[in-house]
């Protein structure tokens, strides 16, 4: 019998392109990815070789085959791997559909938003099919940004005529009355995270020609009031804000061929004390109407800082632990 650690196992790719690809994405991370597998990985012409013990050669060459047909040419960061050699690793089925949901932007330098965990895979999946989708979850899950790369996308492919953006200002008392400068100036701090997310998927000039013409449509709830919205794909966003009427109203102004993705944290609420978080009400409300969708992020869906996870762990936990003792 062999050398059972000194194993070697060789992917051919199917021609040189292939292999420009794989080396011009992935060299910079092999000796991570050598580190995680305990395998040695050489890149040579069009054969990749892979060598190790029979076990880790085995998840190892598994994992690239994933990275290669799945074929993307968005630069994955060391914790993205990371996250994904884990996913490759665990018990969960078919990881290798984490890459099959392709959302389709108009940004040159990216040109794909994919999902990073498998509870975003689903989140994507359930706005694509629902026509009401309700995300709910901690900061940094990309309840936001994916709804509205979503949203780019059907606007792209015609499937829609505009996008609607939308969020509670109760941070500024919702008139915006009391504070300096035009009603532009006024709204722009509290709708300035969903510029952000247009400017990373659409160029800049494109953006202020679609937010011109009305194409892209930004504005506070209270201004949905009395209209209905065909034709539109509509985002919610930090919805735990909105009030159970707000809500309602919003709901309803749901139109022919239009979509509502509604997101929001119920850790996160800023209504006064006497009032109903829409977002919590409704969640529970809504959850069993057929084309309605409640979906949830955790903590496992975070995709910044690893830190991050940590401390909205701890929040939880402190706040679990407050409300053990006031039951006691």
């Amino acid at each position: 019998m062999g050398d059972q650690k000194n194993q070697k196992e060789t992917i051919q790719l199917k021609n040189t392109e292939i292999a420009s690809w794989f080396t011009r994405i992935y060299s910079d991370a092999l000796p991570f990815i050598e580190k995680k597998f305990s395998t040695n990985i050489v890149c040579r012409g069009s054969f990749i070789k892979v060598s190790g013990n029979n076990t880790s050669i085995e998840s190892c060459i598994r994992f690239l085959k994933l990275l290669i047909n799945e074929r993307t040419e968005e630069k994955m960061t060391l914790k993205e791997i990371e996250r994904l050699i884990k996913r490759n690793l665990s018990d969960e089925k078919d990881p290798a559909n984490i890459f099959s949901e392709k959302i389709d932007v108009w940004s040159s330098r990216k040109k794909h938003i994919m999902p990073k965990t498998i509870g975003q895979l689903k989140y994507i999946r359930s706005m694509r099919k629902n026509d009401i989708t309700i995300c709910f979850g901690p900061a940094g899950t990309g309840k936001t940004y994916l709804a509205v790369a979503l949203a780019i996308e059907y606007l792209k492919q015609e499937r829609v005529s505009r996008i609607i953006l939308t969020r509670p200002a109760v941070e500024a008392g919702e008139t915006l009355g009391f504070l300096p400068g035009d009603l532009k100036e006024k709204l722009f701090p509290y709708l300035r995270p969903l510029y952000d997310a247009l400017f990373e998927m659409i160029e800049a000039e494109k953006v202020e020609h679609l937010i011109e013409t009305g194409i892209i449509e930004i504005a506070p709830l209270a201004y949905m009031r009395g209209r209905t919205l065909n034709d539109s794909f509509i985002i919610l966003d930090e919805a735990q804000n909105s009030s159970s009427m707000q809500m309602k109203m919003f709901l309803t102004r749901l139109g022919f061929n239009s979509k509502i993705a509604i997101t929001g944290d119920i850790t996160q609420i800023d209504l006064k004390t006497n009032m109903r978080s829409g977002l919590v009400e409704v969640k529970n409300l809504l959850k069993n109407i057929e084309g309605i969708s409640v979906t949830e992020l955790g903590v496992k869906d975070i995709i910044r800082h690893h830190l991050v996870q940590k401390i909205i762990n701890a929040y939880k936990k402190g706040r679990e632990k407050s409300e053990s003792k006031k039951k006691h």
